[in-house]
């Protein structure tokens, strides 16, 4: 119950939203969604009528989103006649041929019509040029090319030029390092890494800090027994969103989450708040973190006293006492994300709630959860 006497809702707008672009963009049916996330396909409608295409807070959006469109385009086309003349502020000097071979080394990153006209030359002559006779040097370097990608898919887009290069020897290729170096610049092939590690995280002393109650007990009896919170990142054109969950561990399901541009003690408790309203729980609650500063203010302590929920904080730098959370970003970051940035946060925030709600916690098999879906092994032991 809420300080007013009434029962909150129990779905976020920002739930409601992505639940209702699930049909209207995504080609869900109303029942099928009701049935992932477990509620009435009257709320649906309900939703639908309030947040679906027709409502004015969607044609605002879809506006706002439009406009973004042509001014990413326009951005786009100024940054690369920037960054055009910017690699070849010598070339103006260079003879024609040189030009050509600097646009057709570019071809990839570039449109040639923007290129042509930086560089002040006609794309007709460029094109006759490409498509004179190749030198034997250019036909052992498409063949070379061809290996090249080879190795570079089968190693799931991950390798650089020195690996591909020991692919090349293993195959008995002679090439240089630097040979496929260049071509792998050429066709922008280019070694995958991960997200650097952001600093900063623990700086300062925590206001408050719990102990450790949770130590490492990963596997309750029951539902709503121990929940564990933790915040990711994810990359977007538009800056960092911010993702935080909460994690239910005895099935494993995600029962709250929330997304903000900033990384402040809202996002926590927006997600905490949402996985309040959607398990309404009867009893006390130890709710699992890090002793990040979202989760050792006195903000995040008010909150939790006023909804019957006990703290537990893992010991600083210690990433195993909060496995399970990271292990959720891994499979997120693996399975759906995959190293890429998404155009708009916006985005982001559909294909996050997308593998959450209509992927993770219906159909995707848990190991923990006797290889079945988070929600579907709850249902067996009758829980609420």
């Amino acid at each position: 119950m809420s300080r007013g006497g009434h029962m909150p809702e129990r779905f976020t707008d920002e739930f409601k939203t992505q639940a209702v672009k699930q049909v209207t963009e995504h080609g869900y049916t109303v029942a099928s969604v009701a049935e992932r996330l477990g509620i009435s396909t009257n709320s649906i409608y309900a939703w639908l009528k309030r947040y679906g295409n027709k409502s004015l807070q969607y044609q605002q959006v879809s506006e706002q989103e439009a406009r973004i469109r042509e001014l990413e385009k326009e951005l786009k086309r100024v940054t690369q006649e920037r960054d055009i003349l910017k690699e070849g502020h010598r070339i103006f000097r260079w003879r024609v041929k040189e030009k050509y071979a600097f646009i057709k080394s570019r071809l990839n990153l570039y449109p040639v019509r923007l290129m042509c006209h930086a560089l002040n030359i006609q794309r007709s002559g460029f094109y006759a040029w490409v498509n004179q006779p190749k030198s034997c040097r250019a036909i052992e370097d498409d063949r070379l090319l061809g290996l090249i990608k080879h190795s570079w898919l089968e190693s799931g887009c991950v390798y650089g030029y020195r690996k591909v290069t020991s692919d090349l020897r293993d195959l008995g290729e002679t090439c240089s390092k630097h040979r496929v170096a260049r071509l792998m610049q050429q066709e922008g092939l280019k070694a995958q890494v991960g997200y650097n590690k952001r600093r900063g995280m623990y700086g300062g002393k925590p206001a408050l800090v719990a102990d450790n109650l949770l130590d490492r007990a990963f596997s309750p009896a029951t539902p709503n027994q121990s929940w564990v919170t933790d915040i990711t990142y994810i990359r977007t054109h538009e800056g960092w969103l911010y993702l935080a969950v909460v994690l239910d561990l005895y099935s494993r399901a995600v029962v709250g989450w929330s997304m903000s541009s900033r990384m402040e003690s809202e996002l926590v408790t927006q997600a905490l708040l949402a996985a309040v309203w959607r398990r309404k729980p009867k009893s006390e609650v130890l709710i699992h973190s890090d002793q990040g500063s979202q989760f050792t203010g006195y903000e995040w302590q008010d909150f939790l006293a006023e909804h019957n929920l006990k703290p537990s904080m893992s010991r600083r730098g210690n990433c195993h006492d909060n496995a399970v959370a990271e292990s959720f970003f891994q499979l997120l970051k693996r399975e759906r994300v995959k190293k890429k940035i998404y155009r708009t946060r916006e985005k982001a925030r559909a294909d996050i709630f997308d593998y959450i709600e209509m992927f993770y916690n219906s159909k995707r098999k848990h190991s923990h959860a006797g290889d079945m879906p988070p929600l579907a092994y709850e249902k067996l032991g009758n829980y609420n």
